[in-house]
């Protein structure tokens, strides 16, 4: 894989000409950035911007302004290979507070592992109404020790509006989550998103993380998808790279509140 080529194809595809990912959000360029404004409950931000030394700092206070006005909290990930180089700098003195950083990486989907193997007393359970994503978002509570509230109605009205668009899948111990994960497609491109993957802390180690890249491989391999992306942890990089994912950048979002 020619990690120059894919990064360079991922920022055209997934930044610079990225469509909306909810119906009710809108991708439009301005002033040197690609942005989504949607409703309460979508994703805000910065997908990509084209910015120098000279105009990154105006930009900046453009889409504070825009997202103010409509009273957004809004997101702005910069990646490593993002300029200027102190992108990163200038948005904290703009009122930025940065995430935790994670890798971004990229695998070829024919190269990936598609057997999903499961320990013996879990399943898989496809996930397409309200309960199913009240168990998906039971577990991202718990291990990521974040509310999910936002996530449950971006979930609840993804799955009305386009449920094709994404593959949901919990991890069951007989009726209780233990596992849970999704896959979204981005339509008019080469790649799937791997986003939410994550175990309780006490059925780590027994390969259900890995049964759900398998899986979720399986799927988008079924799509004719050719790559499959995802913003990894420090804990998933070593999974992710002995199952033949690359890392092409690093990437923290810096978040701004109203």
């Amino acid at each position: 894989m020619d990690l120059d080529a894919v990064r360079a194809l991922l920022d055209r595809q997934l930044r610079r000409a990225a469509p909306p990912d909810s119906a009710a959000a809108q991708v439009e360029r301005t002033g040197g950035v690609v942005r989504q404004t949607g409703g309460p409950t979508d994703w805000n931000g910065i997908l990509w911007s084209e910015l120098t030394e000279a105009t990154a700092d105006a930009a900046i206070a453009a889409q504070v302004r825009h997202f103010a006005a409509l009273d957004r909290e809004f997101e702005w990930t910069v990646y490593a290979h993002d300029r200027p180089a102190d992108l990163a700098a200038r948005l904290r003195a703009a009122g930025f507070q940065p995430e935790p950083a994670e890798t971004l990486m990229v695998a070829e989907v024919a190269g990936l592992p598609k057997e999903v193997e499961l320990p013996p007393d879990v399943r898989l359970l496809p996930v397409t109404d309200p309960a199913g994503v009240e168990l998906l978002v039971r577990v991202h509570e718990e291990v990521f020790g974040a509310p999910g509230g936002r996530l449950r109605d971006r979930l609840l009205a993804r799955l009305a509006a386009d449920p094709d668009a994404l593959a949901l899948t919990v991890v069951m111990a007989g009726d209780e989550p233990v596992s849970g994960a999704r896959l979204e497609w981005v339509p008019g491109t080469d790649f799937a998103g791997l986003w939410g993957g994550g175990t309780l802390s006490a059925w780590r180690g027994r390969g259900i993380y890995r049964a759900l890249i398998a899986h979720r491989a399986r799927l988008a391999a079924e799509r004719g998808v050719r790559y499959l992306r995802v913003d990894a942890s420090d804990q998933s990089r070593p999974i992710l790279r002995r199952l033949g994912f690359a890392e092409l950048s690093t990437a923290t979002p810096y978040l701004h509140r109203p």
